[in-house]
């Protein structure tokens, strides 16, 4: 195939389709190494493990945290680690691309035809991440089945806009750190305090640090409507619907994300590398 015949191929293949591709070859690079895959593997397991293994502890010794008890942390916990666990996968590239751009490999990226975007999300995908999934997935179905909440079908699927919203607003913001990277020789490490940091932190439902932090995780980083006020709801300690569909409002956070890059793809200057 000629060089103008695989211009024309990539052109017609859809964006799904070659994102599917993308995660073919990085699957196939990944099983050449399956012992060091699946080193890494467990030691992700065994990494987010010892995070659960500090929430048990601590209930050994209290009964609750500010009136959670330990189901309903352990749902909290296990909503937020799934959630972020799955951004963290496919969001890959966001993560790792202010070292492409500081080596000037994002040139090569835009004589490409097809989306900006779509292209560095391809180039990284943590599949050993998964084993925080299949935690988290575990977790989750103990709070539940141990957990003294009146499940409804309107419920269950506020766990899903949950996800889907968290799962949402973490890919926002490794598209954040992606976008100051255009701004900034360096990447700014303080936006680890809203991935890894929710992540950590938001184990425990956040009003537990006070109306400060509720505040700035409700109206600058929405963190609290994908965590917190679905959460009151699940529990029964809300009967306001609108608690339910608030994920649905987070997913908002993804505009400003997304003109922020476009900002940041017009600003861009080659490094000349």
């Amino acid at each position: 195939m000629n060089h103008e015949n695989k211009k024309e191929y990539i052109k017609k293949t859809g964006p799904l389709r070659l994102y599917r591709r993308y995660l073919s070859i990085i699957l196939r690079g990944k099983m050449q190494y399956k012992k060091s895959f699946f080193m890494l593997f467990v030691g992700s397991f065994l990494a987010s493990f010892t995070v659960f293994l500090s929430v048990y502890f601590m209930f050994q010794r209290f009964s609750h945290v500010k009136g959670y008890i330990f189901q309903e942390v352990l749902l909290c916990y296990s909503i937020v680690l799934m959630s972020f666990s799955l951004a963290e996968i496919w969001a890959r590239g966001l993560e790792a691309f202010p070292s492409m751009v500081r080596r000037g490999e994002f040139d090569r990226v835009m004589l490409r035809p097809r989306s900006l975007l779509l292209q560095i999300l391809g180039t990284q995908c943590d599949l050993e991440r998964f084993s925080r999934v299949f935690q988290a997935l575990a977790i989750l179905v103990y709070a539940v089945a141990a957990s003294r909440i009146s499940w409804t079908p309107f419920k269950i699927a506020t766990v899903f806009f949950m996800l889907a919203g968290g799962c949402a607003l973490f890919s926002g913001i490794f598209l954040i750190q992606a976008a100051l990277s255009f701004f900034f020789l360096e990447g700014l490490e303080f936006t680890n305090i809203f991935t890894f940091g929710l992540n950590e932190h938001g184990k425990y439902p956040v009003d537990i640090y006070g109306k400060g932090i509720l505040w700035v995780l409700t109206y600058i980083i929405p963190f609290a409507l994908v965590q917190y006020y679905p959460l009151l709801y699940v529990l029964g300690r809300r009967e306001e619907v609108r608690y339910a569909l608030l994920p649905f409002a987070a997913m908002l956070f993804l505009i400003p994300c997304y003109l922020l890059w476009r900002a940041g793809v017009r600003h861009y200057k080659s490094s000349g590398s």
